[in-house]
Formats: C-alpha cells, structure tokens, sequence
C-alpha cells in the first residue's frame, strides 16, 4: 500500500513539474544565430593578439598580410569539409562526434581528453584576460593593469556568462547576436578609419617597396609558426558543429552559416590588418601590447577610449560563443560515455546543460590561476591544427569505407586533400623549427590513453567509476532538477551509417 502511494506521489510531483515526454536540447538557432555563432566564436581576442606574431614570424608586412589571406582560405577549405560531414553525421560534438563515428572510441577520446583538458580552457582565459586587460586600461593609462585585478575581473565575466547560459538557450544567443553585431562594429572602425587615413596618403608601410623588404628571410619553419598563429585568430570556424542538434533544419542552415560566415571573417581580418599597417609602422606593432589600443591613439585623439571599449565587447561576445559551444562538446562527450554521466544531464525547466557548462567555467578559473596563459597559444594552435587534420582524414577515410551512403553535401575531393596536404606541411616544419611546443602538445594528446585504458575502455573499471560517482549524479538529479537527455536518434558503431543510401 505505502508503495502505491508512493509511487502515486511520484507521478504527481512529476506532473507538477510539468517533465516534458522528450528532455532534449531545443532547436532555437536559426541561420542568423548560426552565423553569429561562428563569427563571434572566430572574432575573438585573436585579432587583437595575434597581428604581433604573424608579424614577427613573417618578417615583413607583404609576407604577414599574405599569411592572414592564406589562413582565411585554408579555414574555408576546412569548412567546406566540416559542413558535409555535420550534415551527413548530424550530432551535436563536432570533431569529437565525427571522429567518434568514423575512427572509434580511442581516436574520439583523444580529441575530447586535449579539447577539455587544454584548449577550450586556455582560448577562454586569454579571451577573459583580453577582455579584462581592454576594461581597465583606461583606469591605468600609464602602466600595465595589476594581475590580480584582470583576474578577479576576468574571473567575474566568466561567472556572469555562465549563469546566463545555465538560464537559457535563448538569452545566450540573443548575447551572441548583440556583441557579434558590436563587434563588427568595433572592427568596422577600425578599417573606415585606417582607409581613411590611406586615402590621405599615409600608407608608407603598405607600398610594395616596404611590404616586402625585410633584414633576413625567414625560415619555412618560421613561417609555418606565423601560420599558427593566424590559425588562433581563426580557430572557432568549426563551433557551429558543436550545436548541430540545436539548430534549426541543420542541412540548410549549417552549410548556409558557414558559407555565410567564413568569407565575411576573411575579408574583415585582412582590412583590419590593412588598416593597422597604415597608421603603425612594423617597429610600433611589435612593440604594442595592445594593438588597436595604440591604433586609436595614433588615429582617433581623444576618442581612442572608443577603442579598448570595443575590443570589450568583442572579447565578452566571444567568451559567451566559447562557453555554449564547449559546454555542448563535454554534453556530447558524457553522452558516448567518455566523461562522467553526470555531465549529459540537462535540466528540465531550462533545456540547458548545466553540468558541463559548470565544468568548463571551472576548467577556465584554473587555468587563469596558472600565470601566464599566452605562452599557451601556441600549445593550442598545434593541438586545434592536429584535430582539424585528423577529422579532415576522417572524412576521406568515410567516402572510402562507406561510398554508397547519402550525403546531402558532397564537396570534392580536391578539397579535403589541398587542406590536409597544407596541413601536413604545416605540422612538420612546425615540429623542426618548434620541437617543444610541438613535443608539448603531443604529450598532452597522449596523457590521455591511459585514461581512457584505464577508466574508459575496460567495461568492469567503467562500471566501477560509474557506480562511485552514482550518490553524486542521483543527487543533482533531484535536488537541480536535472535529467538524462533523451537521444535525438539511435548512436550507431562506425561502420554502421547513419543514413540509408536514397534509392
């Protein structure tokens, strides 16, 4: 009897919650948050930070602008790849996901183990640490800001963004589509007032005679690290494929934002350039810490406050665009069973995955704790370029092993190889000229298969860790209200496809 009731009280307090049949993530991204989204993901802190590398690498301002040009291309040619293979293997994840599918679980668990360990954490405070560094400039005119003020400010930012993503899908993109709006703006001003200043003849820098002249001629493998670190500016081309579950009829707007989006961060990086060169000659970019702040002072007067304000908003839009995105790459990875089940709740009310988005605000926090966080840029580059090639394989490998399956984009073959033959070139001169880095990088990757050996891979260990961990994860569920996803579809083995070939 007491267990009739009991059950009876279950179901009432079920239907007071209102628990919809379905607990999945919502379809609330059409192809205008799409395109913000990877545009606010792309047009981060990079922009700012990194025209002081490509320069420096480069040796001269023909060589840097040519460089900028190249990568806007090559992440074109990646795009082109990634938006078949979201289309034709539609889960939320991205690299992870695809690389899942295609290659197995320990390949898949490498790229989550480097993607959550170290580069989505790192990118999102040096973007918070950019953002900070930008507000309180203006408070220290004459000297750097204190170290414990742009971390406690940082600090603050990623809480903020946090609770807000926690709260809901949709306030987190109408975020993303102000503070994209704003910074394009912001970089919109930066370009109008250096063409500006060009149509007046200021351009010494910019004529072919000064472009290209240059003390010595840098290496290949100097050039590949100038590669790099254009690639931190445009890393985030391939966020979207992270949320594919949560947007709307994703094999039209997927393809779309991204055909969208790319072009459009290409042309705006190459003029911001442009007008950065035109107003500083080589020697005042290599010694600014703070490009378009010194840029404003050059150009803008007594208006240069306008120029850090805008860098502001551009860096909070892009901490937001990095935290939805992550979060949904440890949601994906709990799903498959390679994180902790507690990280593939969502919670009921809101559709949101608070668990993981908690973890990745957590991951973020520790790593601004460590010190200096831009010697990590490179570390990032490499393992961001490693996982772009190895999904890029991916791709190859599935036309091969599954050439009958329907693809509702099929782009050509060229593409995929031009991509990863740029990309093997990349990695190795970057390897002789960058072996620590390099070696760094790898090891970070690597750290990771006895992790998976030992926690993931053997059934009994997993079972074991799973029950540990279960008082933990009954918990939230009832005290947050949170809830195990339904799955939007049934998860294959690799060499099962998703889709049936059309007849």
């Amino acid at each position: 009897m007491d267990g009739s009731k009991s059950l009876v009280s279950r179901r009432q307090s079920a239907r007071d919650q209102k628990i919809p049949e379905r607990v999945t993530l919502k379809k609330e991204i059409g192809v205008l948050s799409a395109c913000t989204i990877i545009i606010g993901n792309i047009i981060g802190s990079g922009i700012f930070i990194s025209p002081k590398g490509v320069l420096e690498h480069s040796g001269s301002v023909g060589v840097a602008l040519v460089v900028w040009v190249l990568g806007g291309g090559i992440a074109a040619l990646g795009s082109l790849c990634y938006a078949e293979l979201g289309v034709t293997i539609p889960k939320s994840g991205g690299d992870y996901s695809y690389v899942t599918q295609i290659f197995g679980g320990l390949v898949g668990f490498l790229v989550l183990w480097s993607a959550v360990l170290i580069m989505y954490p790192t990118t999102l405070a040096v973007i918070a640490l950019t953002f900070s560094t930008y507000v309180l400039q203006p408070v220290f005119p004459e000297c750097e800001p204190p170290y414990l003020a742009t971390r406690l400010l940082s600090t603050a930012c990623i809480l903020f963004l946090t609770w807000v993503n926690c709260s809901s899908v949709r306030w987190a993109t109408r975020i993303q589509d102000v503070f994209t709006v704003g910074k394009l703006l912001a970089l919109g001003l930066i370009i109008a007032v250096g063409l500006g200043h060009i149509c007046n003849g200021n351009y010494e820098s910019l004529r072919p005679q000064a472009a290209f002249s240059m003390e010595a001629v840098p290496s290949v493998g100097q050039i590949a690290l100038a590669f790099l670190q254009a690639s931190f500016a445009f890393s985030g081309w391939n966020f979207l494929n992270y949320v594919t579950e949560e947007v709307v009829d994703p094999q039209r707007n997927l393809p779309r934002a991204i055909y969208i989006s790319v072009p459009v961060v290409t042309l705006v990086y190459t003029l911001t350039n442009i007008a950065y060169f035109s107003s500083m000659s080589p020697e005042e970019l290599l010694a600014s810490n703070a490009v378009a702040v010194t840029f404003g002072e050059k150009l803008l007067g007594g208006f240069s406050v306008v120029m850090p304000i805008s860098v502001a908003l551009s860096t909070f839009g892009g901490i937001n665009g990095y935290l939805f995105t992550s979060s949904r790459l440890c949601f994906s990875g709990a799903r498959e069973g390679h994180l902790p089940s507690l990280l593939a709740m969502i919670h009921l009310k809101h559709c949101t995955p608070i668990p993981a988005l908690l973890v990745c605000c957590a991951a973020t926090m520790v790593i601004l704790c460590v010190g200096e966080t831009h010697n990590l840029i490179n570390y990032v580059s490499f393992i961001n370029y490693l996982s772009y090639g190895v999904t890029v394989a991916a791709l190859l490998y599935y036309r091969w092993k599954n050439p009958t399956l329907y693809r509702p984009i099929k782009v050509s073959l060229l593409v995929p190889v031009c991509y990863l033959c740029f990309w093997a070139l990349l990695l190795g001169f970057s390897l002789l000229s960058e072996p620590l880095v390099c070696g760094v990088g790898l090891l970070i990757i690597l750290t990771g298969v006895p992790v998976y050996l030992l926690a993931v891979h053997r059934p009994n260990r997993s079972q074991t860790f799973r029950r540990m961990l279960g008082q933990y994860i009954h918990r939230p569920h009832k005290t947050y209200t949170l809830h195990r996803p339904h799955k939007p579809y049934t998860i294959h083995r690799p060499h099962i496809p998703y889709f049936t070939p059309t007849p």
